[in-house]
């Protein structure tokens, strides 16, 4: 950028271009470097902004805000390190499929590489993570470059969007003085579009579904549908039920809802019979992303040469087991089209529901009324308001949500980072997705040790006042290695891989003003769950990690008796 003035209108005209494609708000945080960026985003008026003292807090609370919303959301922070926060949420985000615009000021050409502080290497920083990298150069604002540097935030929000949605980085070299000595004239808009247009519209290409329709329908009458995020979950329920065909619909999905929904997949796979205990199908389509299910992804992969087709939004191909024969790169939304498919063999279906019903009675039976690791999750979705959404966090909570979250008429909605699978940023992601629309409720549910990861996330709920309840499973440590081989590793297993924090989660709630409740009983958790406080609230329940392996174990081995025969292989 060049004088104050240039610098200035510049970066009005990119923010108001930002505002007129609609993103969904930013974040900012505090430095020297980036003042002319986050003063023009914070007086622009239109766009949210919120303010955030730890950059990664910041890039997790967009990352959270575009999972809620769909659109991009933007991140502005000033030079050095402060760039490298961003990464692991841009590393989700690229993985994920998440929009996110990443605006990183810098020092100018000659600054760099003579010693000058607060200053790194940030030129394509986030490498092949980032869909888009561009470099601003130092301008002076011209009609020209005004109308240049507004076509150039179209582009951005396009290339965010378009096709599998991912980060954009825009690397904004600024000169001193940083500070403007006189306003600026004008409105916002001055010399945009009029009506509020964006500068430079951009229409996505149509993805066609006859091929769908034509793989459909010479599928055959035994087929089979698994569901994953990012699938739209009406279209795919309603589609399975005029297919006859059993979803396999992971939460994350919105799918496990209606008469062909399968909640008990992982467990039905699992046990002495193993993946060998049901029927091969005689076509698998998959929509979204895979389930995190072991069982269910070593069961796709050994189906040998049942064709297997995927929807993807596009560019992604999500196939571990090298088993896909075909890729519709359309829209998931594209299958509310197929409403000329009709159902095929509903006794397939009904196979399929019969050993779900017994799997769900099983479960129930071996559980009890305790207030354990299951009976934790499955009540995130049934004792939390239909309009609520609920936040999932990695490890042990995401595979019990999996497991033990029933099929429902409404179910809440379900989210997750589950683009690298890390327990990164979990709180921040979770106050994000809240911030998206505070008059519907948000639930968090996080162990202890995800929960010590992103303790600083709090401060978020105690500065921005965003409304979360978040639901702490504390079981001492990481929980899920007890599942492993190496949980037999003796005090090294003990100390570097369960790693128990020790840490007091009242005062931390009391640290950053928010209400503790501990709860023992089931029946207290529903309390928690069906009020609405302002503000944050931490849900403490404590659980045992040896009786949570054994009670899994038990489901597991309950489920695979009551089965039966319902799913027994053809012969």
């Amino acid at each position: 950028m060049s004088a104050p003035r240039d610098t200035y209108l510049l970066l009005r005209a990119f923010t108001d271009e930002l505002h007129r494609c609609g993103v969904a708000g930013a974040c900012t945080s505090p430095g020297s470097r980036s003042t002319p960026l986050v003063l023009t985003l914070a007086r622009d008026g239109r766009i949210p902004v919120s303010s955030h003292v730890d950059e990664r807090s910041a890039a997790f609370f967009a990352l959270g805000l575009a999972q809620a919303t769909g659109r991009p959301a933007v991140l502005a922070c000033t030079s050095g390190t402060a760039t490298a926060n961003y990464a692991p949420a841009v590393i989700e985000a690229a993985e994920a499929g998440v929009p996110l615009i990443v605006l990183t000021a810098d020092r100018p050409p000659e600054l760099r590489d003579v010693g000058a502080g607060q200053t790194i290497d940030q030129l394509k920083l986030y490498g092949s993570n980032a869909k888009w990298f561009f470099e601003l150069g130092t301008h002076e604002a011209t009609p020209e470059r005004l109308r240049w540097i507004r076509q150039l935030a179209c582009r951005v929000h396009a290339t965010a969007v378009e096709g599998r949605p991912g980060v954009v980085h825009v690397n904004v070299p600024l000169r001193e003085p940083l500070i403007l000595d006189a306003s600026l004239e004008g409105s916002p808009a001055d010399g945009g579009r009029p009506d509020g247009a964006p500068w430079t519209a951009f229409t996505a290409a149509p993805r066609e579904v006859a091929p769908l329709r034509e793989w459909l329908g010479a599928a055959g009458p035994h087929g089979l549908i698994v569901a994953g995020r990012g699938a739209d979950g009406p279209a795919t329920a309603a589609l399975a039920e005029r297919l006859a065909w059993p979803v396999l619909a992971d939460p994350l999905s919105g799918a496990r809802r209606g008469g062909a929904a399968i909640a008990h997949y992982d467990a039905l796979l699992r046990g002495a019979g193993g993946s060998g205990s049901v029927p091969a199908p005689a076509a698998v389509l998959r929509v979204g992303d895979l389930p995190t299910s072991k069982p269910l992804r070593t069961w796709l992969a050994t189906l040998g040469d049942v064709p297997q087709g995927a929807i993807t939004g596009g560019g992604d191909w999500p196939d571990p087991g090298a088993a896909l024969s075909h890729v519709f790169a359309v829209d998931p939304s594209a299958l509310a089209q197929l409403d000329d498919v009709v159902a095929t063999d509903a006794a397939w279906l009904g196979r399929w529901r019969d050993a779900d019903a017994r799997a769900a009675a099983a479960v129930d039976a071996t559980l009890g009324d305790e207030a354990n690791e299951p009976r934790i999750a499955a009540a995130l979705a049934t004792a939390v308001p239909a309009d609520a959404t609920v936040v999932i966090a990695a490890s042990m909570p995401i595979r019990d949500a999996e497991t033990f979250w029933p099929v429902l008429d409404a179910p809440p909605r379900a989210l997750a980072n589950r683009g690298a699978n890390g327990i990164d940023g979990t709180i921040s992601t979770a106050y994000g997705v809240a911030a998206a629309d505070r008059s519907k409720p948000t639930f968090l549910l996080i162990g202890d040790v995800a929960l010590a990861h992103d303790i600083g996330g709090l401060l978020i709920g105690r500065r921005l006042g965003v409304p979360l309840t978040i639901v702490c499973v504390d079981n001492a440590g990481g929980g899920i290695f007890d599942f492993l081989p190496v949980s037999g590793e003796g005090a090294a297993y003990e100390e570097h891989v369960l790693t128990p924090t020790g840490l007091d989660i009242a005062k931390a709630a009391a640290l950053y003003d928010a209400r503790y409740v501990a709860v023992e009983e089931l029946a207290a958790l529903r309390m928690a769950l069906d009020a609405r406080p302002e503000g944050t609230t931490i849900v403490h329940v404590r659980t045992d990690r040896a009786a949570n392996v054994a009670l899994h174990r038990d489901i597991w081995a309950a489920v695979f008796r009551a089965k039966g025969e319902s799913l027994l292989p053809d012969r």
